[in-house]
């Protein structure tokens, strides 16, 4: 059975390539990216005809739009395979003033998921990409009130990616499915080799486990549970995952934020 399967972040690396051996097995995919040029190629390669959604992740009111464009032309998504993230970036803060990586890493994918709910069936599943590297979160930091640098914030924002994961899923629980995938440490994307510079490891390393993710039965009753593919397995995330008052002080510095900014920039 074919599925419609939103991409995040799939012009390069392993959202591309997870995109590309989707269409490849007959899928109905829908690329998001940030340029329209980076698109255009991408749809060509992916194959399938695969329709494509441009948004800045970066500005929480052009991920607002961008799920109203979405819900204007789908009435179900199957999966949504929220890839897309930075690590090192020129401008750490974004115009409103808050920090880049929080704002890609954990609140765009959160606001997109939120919109996008009503057309999420029960049985379908929501993708999460998370990493091996998780620190405590400071939610001064998320809400833009103090500087970090390239790992703290990244690490920060992917445990927090993992832990509202583990928190919709407990508010869900009779579906969608929404799991947390570390694809695997320093792969060869474009963000590892400026980030790191590395080459990376084989992405198809990556590409493999977020297709069993969003397709194999064996993740059909993952809900709220972290998959770390360094080890292969299941395992439980950085510890403060399992903290029920920092969880909740984590959710409620998301959702104050992602609200006071679209208010901010006209998206009640």
């Amino acid at each position: 059975m074919t599925k419609t399967i939103l991409i995040t972040g799939a012009t390069d690396g392993i959202g591309f390539l997870t995109a590309k051996t989707l269409a490849g097995e007959g899928h109905t995919v829908l690329l998001h990216g940030r340029s329209a040029d980076k698109l255009e190629i991408a749809a060509k390669e992916v194959g399938g005809a695969p329709e494509t959604f441009r948004a800045d992740l970066s500005r929480l009111d052009e991920v607002a739009t961008l799920a109203g464009k979405i819900l204007a032309r789908h009435d179900r998504i199957d999966v949504l395979i929220n890839n897309a993230g930075v690590y090192k970036v020129a401008e750490t803060r974004t115009p409103d003033g808050l920090d880049t990586r929080f704002v890609v890493n954990t609140l765009a994918p959160y606001l997109l998921t939120q919109h996008l709910l009503p057309v999420i069936p029960a049985d379908g599943r929501v993708v999460n990409l998370s990493s091996a590297a998780q620190a405590p979160v400071d939610v001064d930091a998320m809400r833009g009130e103090r500087a970090l640098d390239h790992m703290a914030a990244y690490a920060q924002s992917k445990l927090a990616i993992t832990i509202w994961t583990q928190e919709l899923a407990r508010t869900h629980p009779d579906g969608p499915m929404f799991v947390a995938v570390n694809p695997g440490s320093l792969l060869a994307s474009k963000m590892v080799k400026e980030g790191f510079g590395v080459a990376g490891n084989d992405l198809s390393i990556g590409v493999d486990i977020l297709r069993r993710a969003a397709l194999s039965d064996e993740f059909a009753t993952a809900s709220g549970r972290y998959f770390d593919n360094d080890a292969g397995r299941f395992a439980p995330p950085h510890e403060d995952a399992a903290h029920p008052a920092k969880v909740a002080e984590i959710l409620e510095a998301i959702e104050a934020v992602i609200s006071a900014n679209l208010k901010e920039n006209g998206h009640e």
